[in-house]
């Protein structure tokens, strides 16, 4: 189970399956060039998580176990791609 306060993206338990899996491709997208080799591991898991939504949370295990500076990189980019017009 995800924590309520790391439900963003698609670890958020309100969308629909066809959303999960474009958000997962979208962050998985933004991890390897973010990260390249570095984030293989995490980018592995969400290609994963797109046919088994039960790996969510080792994705966002995985995730939360980069550096600090790959995770402001991939959070910053995912949340510029996802912004919504004001």
């Amino acid at each position: 189970m995800i924590p309520a306060d790391e439900a963003w993206g698609p670890f958020r338990p309100d969308i629909d399956p066809a959303e999960r899996k474009a958000r997962l491709r979208c962050l998985r997208a933004v991890v390897h060039l973010s990260t390249g080799p570095r984030g293989q591991a995490l980018a592995d898991l969400l290609l994963r998580a797109e046919r088994d939504p039960g790996l969510l949370p080792s994705a966002l295990t995985a995730l939360s176990g980069l550096d600090a500076l790959d995770k402001r990189r991939i959070w910053a980019s995912y949340l510029a791609l996802n912004r919504t017009a004001a």
